[in-house]
């Protein structure tokens, strides 16, 4: 609960919160002592298992001892691994809710990078998006619309696009 008003007070405003906690509660997922408690001792049995495999002691066989400290080290690194999962999970679902809850009002910050890291893959769009307008001869206000929202999103100068609706009459001329 503690984390939970934590996320409230630095994220999102109180209705925002309570919208993720009741698409969240079906799963009643919340990284919890639980998975720490996971985390913990599966690293206290890496930590005996690695212990009795260098110092296998006089218990038993020493042999045997490596064998038995080996399966102990594995089964603490399958736990730490599963309570680690179970956290990444949950922030996961946690993070998708609150980008599904932000739907549309906020920019798409993913593309953005993508746009800024590959502009000449994205000025390939448009130039297929010129095309395909360009096929039947004529740009209707639509098409010319949704160009220029392209324009606009790419940013993408009237120069720039002058050269890309030339480019592409051409070829699409060039076509027929």
């Amino acid at each position: 609960m503690l984390k939970r008003s934590l996320h409230r007070s630095l994220a999102m405003s109180a209705p925002e919160a309570e919208a993720v906690d009741e698409r969240l509660a079906i799963f009643e997922d919340e990284a919890d002592i639980n998975d720490w408690i996971e985390v913990m001792c599966g690293a206290a049995m890496v930590l005996l298992g690695l212990f009795h495999m260098f110092s296998p002691g006089e218990l038993v066989d020493p042999d045997t001892m490596r064998w038995f400290a080996a399966t102990v080290t594995a089964a603490g690194l399958v736990w730490i691994g599963h309570g680690l999962k179970d956290m990444v999970v949950k922030d996961l679902r946690r993070s998708m809710v609150m980008m599904d809850l932000s739907g549309a009002s906020e920019p798409d910050h993913g593309l953005i990078r993508d746009v800024l890291l590959n502009p000449e893959a994205y000025r390939d769009f448009l130039l297929d998006a010129y095309r395909q307008a360009w096929e039947d001869g004529v740009i209707t206000e639509d098409e010319m619309e949704e160009l220029r929202s392209f324009q606009t999103a790419l940013r993408i100068s009237d120069d720039e696009m002058e050269e890309i609706a030339e480019e592409a009459k051409d070829a699409a001329q060039s076509q027929e």
